[in-house]
């Protein structure tokens, strides 16, 4: 795209790792959802595949393009209830911070080796998080070791004197953000003021030279200065042929794929036999909208499969009708639905949300679907001759209760925003040609979860005030679908393999080490920092996973490796933590074995209420389904 002339330089101001806190969130949908161990791994992963990954790790390698892990942290609130994300003063505690909201940016940095971070427009515990030089140089670049620039949310600069009245004056706002480690504005504000905050003494040449060496040593490993790119390897040579090519496609339509979920299936209602579908109904407004299929930041499409396409690539008689006016669902055709419904050997809803409900700028109010959405699908589903297929387009999560206790609604997939292939990833799921494996990223809430407050940050419950904490680490109240959820066609088992073959850790070295007495007197435990990296290192050990496919079908299984405390949620234990997740393709009927390399520190540590990471003493179990392996911590 650079080569062609279509873009502006190689800086991509991506990806989104923040933390997918309250359901309502119109954003969530970027994100890859509420877990920090998961957004950590997608973070490296993404950093790695825009930037090129290269042995010679920071500083060094030249880079493809340069990647920028935003919205550093604790952003998650667009505009609810009279709050906007322009002027939320997010009060985030230092246990929710370290084991929650900044995981995620570490990673991006440390790991994946990230050449940007991007601050956020939230003030965090009273400080404009692009006003922090305990965030932007203390814990950026002296604990994490960012070797690039940090970029401001666009008019975030602005913003903090506009509408956070953080400075008082437009030339203190500059040098406020610019000594605080800043680099680059998105926005006009800095270029504005910055000249008369030198002239004032805000702030001295010295501030303004370190961010331009910072922005211009990116640019230089962009090759920025090597002369016409297009005369030079490895990049030079491509052009129009390398994009939309065979290879990117089928890409979109495993990603694709391999997101859907598959929440309800009774008596094995799918996949179903093309040849036996006489005929079927294709209702819903997100049927054929193409638009929908990308959620929101997206580039154009090589191709777009609307779900109704995908449904006529495998039968030759669908009729459809939108049923609603828009995804608001303000205005239903419910009669002729029902008719439509009742004449149909087959129903296929495509209901859900769309842009118009989630985005950025936006949050829901309520988890329901929209205006007449559940009706016209229980009226449709009352008519049908058959149990009709339920398929939910949506970034954030809807508490579909009505569907899930509904004989006449036999299945329900969701989709999330699948992309340029969703149409037919979605009919390969529907017929059998793709086994589904995805699993939830977050919790389905009820609606009743509508009443706490999006600006309450806070992670963990706590009973005695009736808050039930957020997320499946903390969330202690009924759900609708849990973090993890995900149903396939085929039968799979899998247990822990400690008989021998899996070495329990060496915890020798703990003998030198002091502990410390928890202070709810319930324990003690080891600091982090006092074991040391050589130390994490010797930790280290194999948990193995013997997996097996019952058919019957071909498929892949996704196995979650979790872990929990003996007593969970004292001192602010999470009730259980995701340690890691492999995917792995087996036939019908073949057995593998999955390994997972497990970290105590990383994997087994927990905050304390003022951030420090700790190793509780004593038992700790990894789960795997029911099976458990019991892990002990002692000098």
């Amino acid at each position: 795209m650079y080569n062609l002339g279509q873009a502006e330089g190689l800086t991509i101001w991506s990806p989104n790792v923040n933390i997918f806190r309250d359901p309502r969130w119109g954003r969530g949908q970027e994100t890859p959802g509420e877990d920090p161990a998961t957004a950590s791994k997608y973070a490296i992963a993404f950093v790695r595949g825009i930037q090129g990954s290269s042995p010679g790790g920071a500083g060094t390698a030249p880079l493809q393009a340069s990647a920028c892990c935003k919205h550093a942290t604790a952003y998650d609130l667009e505009d609810w209830n009279g709050v906007q994300r322009y002027n939320f003063k997010a009060t985030v505690t230092a246990q929710d911070l370290a084991d929650t909201f900044n995981p995620p940016f570490r990673s991006c940095v440390v790991d994946g080796k990230a050449t940007c971070v991007m601050c956020a427009y939230t003030g965090v515990n009273g400080v404009p998080a692009c006003a922090s030089s305990d965030l932007l140089t203390k814990t950026f670049r002296g604990e994490w070791g960012l070797d690039g620039y940090v970029a401001s949310d666009c008019d975030a600069v602005a913003i903090m004197r506009d509408a956070q009245r953080y400075a008082p004056t437009p030339e203190d706002t500059v040098a406020v953000a610019l000594k605080a480690g800043l680099d680059l504005n998105c926005g006009t504000y800095t270029q504005d003021h910055g000249m008369s905050a030198i002239r004032q003494g805000k702030m001295a040449e010295k501030d303004v030279d370190k961010a331009l060496t910072n922005l211009f040593a990116v640019r230089m490993r962009l090759g920025h200065f090597d002369g016409d790119p297009r005369g030079s390897a490895p990049y030079g040579g491509l052009g129009a042929a390398d994009i939309c090519t065979p290879e990117h496609k089928n890409l979109a339509l495993e990603a694709a794929q391999d997101g859907i979920v598959l929440l309800k299936n009774d008596g094995g209602l799918l996949p179903l036999d093309r040849s036996a579908v006489g005929s079927a109904a294709a209702i819903g407004h997100n049927a054929n909208d193409p638009l929908v299929l990308s959620g929101n930041y997206f580039g154009p499409a090589c191709e777009t499969t609307t779900p109704l396409k995908g449904l006529q690539g495998y039968l030759k008689n669908v009729r459809f009708l939108a049923g609603c006016n828009s995804a608001a669902c303000g205005v239903a055709a419910t009669g002729q639905a029902v008719s439509l419904a009742s004449s149909s050997d087959y129903v296929f809803l495509f209901m859900g949300l769309s842009q118009e409900q989630e985005k950025e700028g936006l949050d829901r109010t309520s988890l329901l679907l929209p205006g007449k959405q559940q009706s016209l699908i229980t009226a449709v589903a009352a008519a049908a001759k058959r149990p009709v297929i339920l398929v939910l387009l949506t970034g954030g999560p809807v508490d579909v209760t009505f569907a899930q206790s509904n004989p006449k609604i036999g299945a329900i997939l969701w989709a999330g925003y699948p992309g340029q292939a969703g149409g037919l990833a979605i009919a390969r799921v529907l017929f059998g040609d793709h086994n589904p494996s995805g699993r939830l990223p977050v919790t389905w809430y009820p609606e009743e979860f509508t009443k706490i407050p999006m600006t309450d940050m806070r992670m963990r419950a706590n009973p005695a005030t009736g808050y039930p904490g957020r997320s499946y680490r903390f969330y202690n109240g009924r759900t609708v679908y849990k973090f993890g959820y995900g149903l396939s066609y085929s039968k799979f088992s899998h247990r822990l393999v400690a008989d021998g073959k899996n070495p329990a850790p060496d915890t020798s070295l703990f003998a030198g080490l002091p502990s410390t007495l928890s202070s709810r007197d319930i324990g003690s435990y080891y600091h982090v920092d006092d074991i040391g990296a050589d130390g994490c290192e010797q930790l280290k050990f194999p948990a193995e996973v013997e997996v097996e496919n019952h058919g019957p079908m071909d498929g892949k299984h996704s196995v979650l490796m979790f872990l929990r405390w003996p007593n969970a949620t004292d001192d602010g234990r999470p009730t259980s933590q995701l340690v890691g997740f492999r995917s792995q393709h087996l036939k019908a009927g073949e057995k593998a074995s999955v390994r997972f390399d497990v970290s105590p520190c990383e994997h087994f540590s927990r905050a304390r209420e003022d951030g420090k990471m700790v190793i509780d003493r004593g038992s700790h179990f990894l789960m795997v389904g029911k099976d458990e392996w019991e892990i002990s911590f002692e000098a």
